[in-house]
């Protein structure tokens, strides 16, 4: 599978002006652009930008937890996840057939 990079960069707007308050890189075999897409076409999402949120959060939460599943911060969370998880994928209809 090819991997993918993404850069992320996070940008407040206060009082008419913009500052930088984090970024960094992101990256794992999923296009999340076509997640993006899948979700919006579900039409899960009262807002498309809600779809592109909750993909960003997915990916982010799935990555946490895999890289920490030792943490006794996942240990009831981490299988509830993983069930919510595909639940997602199945409603998306997506063809990844990934455990990752």
């Amino acid at each position: 599978m090819e991997k993918k990079s993404y850069y992320f960069n996070m940008i407040e707007a206060k009082d008419g002006k913009m500052a930088e308050v984090l970024n960094f890189n992101f990256g794992g075999h999923h296009d999340i652009a076509a997640m993006v897409e899948k979700a919006q076409k579900a039409g899960l999402f009262a807002k498309d930008k809600h779809a592109k949120e909750f993909v960003l959060a997915m990916r982010f939460m799935h990555h946490v937890i895999k890289k920490n599943s030792e943490s006794p911060l996942f240990a009831e969370f981490g299988p509830q996840f993983e069930a919510f998880k595909k639940s997602v994928k199945d409603k998306l209809g997506c063809d990844c057939d990934c455990n990752k």
